[in-house]
């Protein structure tokens, strides 16, 4: 399985993006998904999961604010961020089943 992560980009303080997945195989079968972000000089963090039956979990700093989906028809993990702060300034990296891992897509909010 190979993975794609996209969608981010330099936005300002309060506004949103919608971060993407595309795995190249089939996602139905993976029991879990996750999104993870990486600051600058700090470890990387879980930021949302979601399993296959559709159940989500989020950090709570994301809690309210973030919104993890699945679309198993077309292999893609969504990450809607919505009012965004600077301290969501990171590499957002998507992982399957804790083993496969996208490349990552920098996020940047602006204060």
């Amino acid at each position: 399985v190979q993975l794609v992560d996209a969608g981010g980009g330099l936005v300002q303080a309060g506004g949103s993006l919608r971060l993407s997945c595309a795995a190249s195989g089939t996602i139905s079968s993976l029991n879990y998904m996750d999104w993870y972000r990486q600051a600058s000089g700090k470890q990387r963090e879980l930021v949302a999961a979601i399993i296959s039956g559709g159940t989500t979990n989020y950090a709570s700093s994301v809690k309210g604010r973030f919104t993890i989906s699945r679309d198993n028809a077309k292999n893609t993990v969504y990450l809607q961020m919505n009012s965004l702060k600077p301290e969501d300034t990171a590499v957002y990296y998507c992982n399957a089943v804790s083993i496969y891992w996208g490349r990552g897509t920098q996020v940047t909010v602006s204060s």
